[in-house]
C-alpha cells in the first residue's frame, strides 16, 4: 500500500484510516468511496466492508520502513480529523510523521473545526503540511481555520472546484491546488473559476498547481490551462 500513486501533487499515499462520511458538496461523487464500494463483500479484501470507517494500527509505522524520501498524502481514503478518529490515534499518526523526518507529509481535511480544536495539542514539524478542501464559496471559511494551524506549509485543495471562490482569503496560504471533478456524473468546472484562482495566487505569491480539468476519467481532458501546465510548489518543497 502506498508505494506509488497517480495523484499529480504527491508520490505516495498512507492510509492508517480508511472510510469516511460526506460533509459537503465536494463529497457527492467521492472517488475514494466509489473505489472502496467496488470491493464490498469481497472476502479478505481491505475494502470488504466498503467505505465503512476502519482503523489499521499495523500501518501506523509504515512510512518508517520507506527509506527513500517521499511526498506522502496522508489518508487519501479517509479524513484524519473525522470525528470518529480518536485523539490518541491522531497523535500516533503525528508521532510517525514527526519521526520520519526524511519524508514530507500532506494532510488534507474537510473537518476544519476539529482541526483547529486539536492543532494546539499536536506537534507540527516542518515536514508536515496541512491543507483544507474548499469546493465552493460557502466553504471558504475553512481557510480561516487553517490559518490558525502552525504548520510549515498551509495549502488549499480547490478540487472538485464547483464554483467561483468569492471571498477566499489567501493570506497565510502557501499553496493552492485546483481541479475539476472526474468520474461518472462529474460536474464540469468553468475555466474562469480556475483563471480567477491562478491570477489571485500570482498576485499574492501563492504557489498554484492545476491538477486536472476532469471528466469521465481524471486525465480525460488533461491539465493544460492557457497553453501550459501549472505545477508550482511551495518554497518548502525545495528544502
Amino acid at each position: 500500500m502506498g508505494a506509488s500513486t497517480a495523484i499529480e501533487w504527491t508520490n505516495a499515499t498512507w492510509n492508517p484510516v480508511t472510510g469516511c462520511d460526506k460533509v459537503s458538496p465536494g463529497c457527492a461523487h467521492c472517488y475514494a468511496e466509489t473505489f472502496a464500494e467496488r470491493f464490498r463483500g469481497v472476502p479478505g479484501h481491505p475494502y470488504e466492508q466498503g467505505f465503512a470507517m476502519r482503523f489499521w494500527p499495523d500501518r501506523l509505522a509504515l512510512p518508517l520502513t520507506w527509506r527513500k524520501p517521499k511526498m506522502i498524502f496522508v489518508n487519501s481514503m479517509s479524513d484524519l480529523f473525522h470525528e470518529r478518529v480518536p485523539v490518541d490515534y491522531i497523535a500516533q499518526v503525528f508521532d510517525t510523521m514527526e519521526r520520519a523526518t526524511w519524508h514530507t507529509f500532506q494532510v488534507l481535511t474537510k473537518r476544519h473545526e476539529r482541526l483547529a480544536e486539536l492543532a494546539p495539542s499536536l506537534p507540527w514539524p516542518s515536514n508536515v503540511w496541512m491543507g483544507v478542501s474548499i469546493e465552493n464559496k460557502r466553504w471558504t471559511r475553512r481557510a480561516d481555520y487553517l490559518r490558525a494551524v502552525p504548520a510549515a506549509v498551509r495549502f488549499i485543495s480547490a478540487e472538485p472546484l464547483l464554483g467561483k471562490l468569492d471571498g477566499l482569503d489567501l493570506a497565510g496560504i502557501d499553496w493552492l491546488i485546483a481541479g475539476g471533478e472526474s468520474g461518472p456524473g462529474y460536474r464540469p468546472v468553468n475555466v474562469e473559476w480556475i483563471r480567477d484562482l491562478r491570477d489571485r495566487c500570482a498576485e499574492q505569491q501563492v504557489a498554484f498547481f492545476f491538477k486536472q480539468w476532469g471528466g469521465r476519467t481524471p486525465k480525460a481532458r488533461g491539465r493544460v490551462l492557457d497553453d501550459r501546465e501549472w505545477s508550482d510548489w511551495p518554497l518548502a518543497a525545495a528544502r
